[in-house]
């Protein structure tokens, strides 16, 4: 079970990794399936853009 703490820290994350990458349009459902997962978030943000995924992994770890 997700704490407060932990719902937080997700939401930043989101609300940085949208900010990134402002080009794209990720809805809420979307990014809350990649919740937990680097490579699903990859994936999505590859999906939606086209970047290279290693270019993408980079960038998301330093959001973090």
């Amino acid at each position: 079970m997700a704490t407060k703490r932990m719902n937080e820290q997700w939401y930043r994350i989101r609300d940085r990794i949208k900010r990134a990458w402002s080009d794209a349009e990720f809805s809420d459902k979307e990014m809350k399936k990649t919740r937990g997962s680097l490579r699903k978030m990859v994936n999505l943000i590859h999906e939606k853009t086209g970047d290279p995924r290693p270019q993408i992994r980079q960038r998301v770890v330093g959001l973090m």
